[in-house]
């Protein structure tokens, strides 16, 4: 008898469909959709607004943006740690 062999199951997502879905976040400040990234498709560097230090390619990361219609165009790449700490910056730092 012959082993098994793993069949690759087809799927059914068009090529270029992305992998990871957007979710919307709650907060004090508002809805905000947020999308997680692990680094593996991002290949541009990005300035994050919360450190403003640089997030390398390939490094994970977030990207957020406001949950309103034309909101996409405000998108920024954040580190997960500084999204989450956003609101405990002080008085005279814009949040976003």
């Amino acid at each position: 008898m012959s082993p098994r062999r793993a069949r690759r199951r087809e799927s059914s997502r068009p090529f270029g469909f992305p992998t990871s879905l957007d979710k919307v976040e709650e907060w004090p400040d508002g809805e905000w959709k947020v999308r997680m990234l692990n680094g593996s498709s991002s290949t541009k560097n990005y300035r994050c607004p919360g450190c403003d230090q640089e997030i390398r390619g390939g490094q994970p990361h977030l990207v957020a943006w406001p949950n309103w219609t034309g909101g996409d165009e405000e998108r920024r790449h954040w580190h997960t740690a500084c999204w989450r700490k956003r609101l405990d910056r002080g008085p005279g730092r814009s949040r976003y």
